[in-house]
């Protein structure tokens, strides 16, 4: 049964692998159309609907193409579609959502402190908010609002703002940064697979019907994209903030990522003015640093004192009571918890590493899976073996988590 860990751990990381690889592609092709489209150059040769063209070189070879702005006169012998990079991210993203956070609840989507909740009930609210927060959105963009699209871009804003703040009220701080990403990146995908894809299918089966398309539906899918390209930075920054406490895990967390919102989109107006040829507008990294400083600065105030200690939760209670517990948390709290504190001693460490504490029965009896995995079987923690962890006590800490998930008390 033990051997369970083992292969999750291993399939997390496959999956984890398979969506950054995903999310290269979608991204990569996504700021490359960005930056074509912007680039396009009006000339007087063009064809009949042409609205641009672009003179590329790359990998040894020279590149020609134009856009057309609703479609070709008729249907292109061979077309490619980009579409696939968009779903295979949200799908490798959606299963490692289930595989991390769902899969271990209790430990990392469950702050009981936040809001006591069961595991599926946690799990409910999540699946929710992403459904929920799609239909909000597009019923938006749908609405007389959205034909003002900066207008609908604040009111969007204002709503993410809203989401930021209400995930923080129930998961803990790194599922809360998590679930803003994506809630984020479901928008971005369901924008591709319900809107820009039709779109575009619209398009092309008038085109072999040889009906003249209609320059709505290429209208809709522009504005569309256009959130795509000003939501993508913040959701990589999302993505990656599960690693640094002092980005999820500190008072005003929710406010630090209404902030990042904000550098996604001075960042991408830097870029998309560049490449539109108008300027390089420096104003906009000066604006970007500030931002960041006042992200710093947010992250240094401490958290409020919280409740006293919750109780060891009942799906726990196998490491709290299991006979090798005492010395396990004896070897925990002397090697690891100078680092993984609320207050951690060893110099240059000023949050627990990943938001994890190893202070409590409780603490440690959560993250027993985890003790296994870094200390027990490999040799990940502490790094470089700092605290000098002995093979004896690497071989118990092992001992007591396979022992206690086989029921051997």
């Amino acid at each position: 049964m033990y051997e369970f860990a083992i292969a999750w751990e291993w399939l997390g990381l496959a999956v984890r692998w398979l969506h950054v690889i995903t999310a290269i592609a979608w991204i990569g092709s996504s700021f490359y159309f960005i930056a074509l489209d912007l680039g396009l150059v009006k000339r007087p040769h063009l064809p009949v609907g042409a609205y641009g063209e672009e003179w590329q070189v790359h990998g040894g070879g020279f590149y020609h193409i134009q856009k057309y702005l609703v479609a070709p006169a008729s249907m292109p012998d061979h077309l490619t579609w980009f579409k696939w990079e968009a779903y295979t991210t949200w799908l490798s993203g959606f299963a490692l959502l289930c595989v991390v956070y769902y899969g271990g609840a209790d430990l990392f989507l469950i702050d009981r402190h936040v809001l006591d909740v069961t595991e599926w009930q946690a799990i409910g609210l999540s699946l929710a908010s992403l459904a929920i927060g799609w239909i909000f959105y597009d019923q938006l963009c749908k609405s007389p609002l959205g034909r003002n699209t900066w207008g609908l871009m604040v009111l969007l804003y204002l709503a993410l703002i809203a989401m930021a703040w209400g995930y923080t009220q129930i998961f803990t701080g790194r599922a809360a940064f998590l679930h803003l990403g994506a809630f984020t990146a479901t928008i971005m995908s369901a924008n591709v697979f319900f809107i820009i894809i039709p779109n575009q299918k619209v398009v092309v089966a008038d085109l072999i019907a040889g009906r003249t398309p209609d320059p709505k539906y290429g209208v809709i899918a522009k504005q569309r994209s256009l959130h795509n390209n000003y939501l993508t930075l913040p959701v990589i920054f999302f993505m990656l903030s599960n690693h640094y406490p002092l980005a999820f895990a500190t008072s005003y967390n929710w406010i630090i990522a209404a902030l990042v919102f904000l550098m996604g989109v001075t960042i991408r107006h830097w870029f998309n003015t560049t490449h539109a040829r108008k300027g390089r507008p420096t104003w906009t990294w000066i604006a970007t640093t500030v931002i960041f400083i006042v992200i710093m600065w947010l992250s240094t105030v401490q958290k409020p004192p919280v409740a006293e200690e919750a109780a060891v939760a009942p799906s726990n209670l196998r490491f709290a009571e299991n006979v090798h517990f005492d010395a396990a948390r004896d070897i925990v709290q002397s090697r690891c918890s100078m680092c993984h504190a609320a207050e951690p001693v060893w110099e240059g460490v000023v949050r627990p590493p990943k938001n994890v504490k190893l202070e409590t029965d409780t603490e440690i009896a959560a993250h027993a899976r985890e003790i296994y995995i870094q200390a027990g079987r490999s040799h990940a923690m502490p790094p470089g073996n700092i605290t000098e962890v002995t093979v004896d006590e690497r071989a118990l800490l092992s001992a007591w988590f396979e022992s206690a998930v086989e029921g051997k008390m």
